[in-house]
């Protein structure tokens, strides 16, 4: 997310304690705070009244530095997370087929919205999740079989899992399709992977699409739509669907 100059310039006067972010300004014009706290905001930082700050999770003054110099602010959209919405999580399980005792592998974890519903069917569930701040909330949460922090795609396969359960990135460079075909690799004999995706693969005539197409074809898959705006609450109205496949 690129950042107006007259916030950075804003920013560049700011002074820092810790995790506080002090605005040493005087009054600013409605528009410009509104633009300022967006920042702050998308950059992790939030407004305390009592201590009169933006308070981050770390270090105040190294989240600036980082927006001063590069004049953006990355936000996990921009890497194409969007959190899976509770009726998609459960319309995902109920396709899943699970059992107790299974094996599962969440690719692109997010914060956990798909691993946390598996581990209430008795599911046990590794994690894979590229953002630092993701991750730590999947670690702290004590409830998996193991967390890797890192791009996915570099993850070398080992098929151990019953079960993928999944909503990989959406972005312009379809990071979507290489995960999904990445994370069948991942599968034991008779496994099933369950995704999320935009229901772009349904229809595209490029080549990638029509070989996912003919790959879920192949292995007696399917596809299906979801409803319409399902990840409005997400910050996206993408149309999306699940491509249930088997190993």
């Amino acid at each position: 997310m690129k950042v107006a100059t007259d916030v950075l310039a804003l920013l560049s006067a700011s002074r820092t304690e810790g995790n506080k972010l002090f605005i040493t300004e005087g009054q600013l014009e409605k528009s410009l705070y509104a633009r300022l706290d967006k920042t702050l905001k998308a950059a992790g930082g939030k407004w305390n009244t009592k201590a009169k700050a933006h308070l981050f999770e770390s270090d105040a003054a190294e989240a600036i530095e980082n927006i001063i110099m590069t004049g953006e602010v990355t936000v996990p959209q921009d890497f194409g997370y969007f959190p899976t919405p509770a009726a998609v999580v459960t319309k995902l399980l109920d396709l899943a087929q699970l059992g107790v005792g299974m094996f599962a592998l969440e690719p692109s974890a997010g914060r956990g919205a798909i691993a946390q519903a598996l581990i209430l069917k008795g599911v046990d569930v590794s994690c894979v999740e590229l953002l630092p701040e993701n991750a730590k909330h999947l670690i702290d949460a004590k409830v998996y079989q193991s967390v890797v922090v890192g791009d996915f795609l570099s993850v070398e396969p080992v098929q151990r899992y019953d079960r993928v359960v999944m909503n990989p990135p959406f972005d312009k460079k379809r990071s979507d399709i290489h995960h999904v075909l990445h994370a069948l690799k991942f599968l034991k004999p008779r496994g099933l992977l369950v995704a999320v995706m935009p229901t772009g693969v349904m229809f595209r005539e490029d080549a990638l699409s029509r070989d996912f197409r003919g790959i879920v074809s192949a292995r007696s898959g399917s596809i299906v739509n979801l409803p319409d705006a399902s990840f409005k609450a997400s910050g996206t109205l993408v149309s999306t669907c699940i491509a249930i496949i088997p190993a």
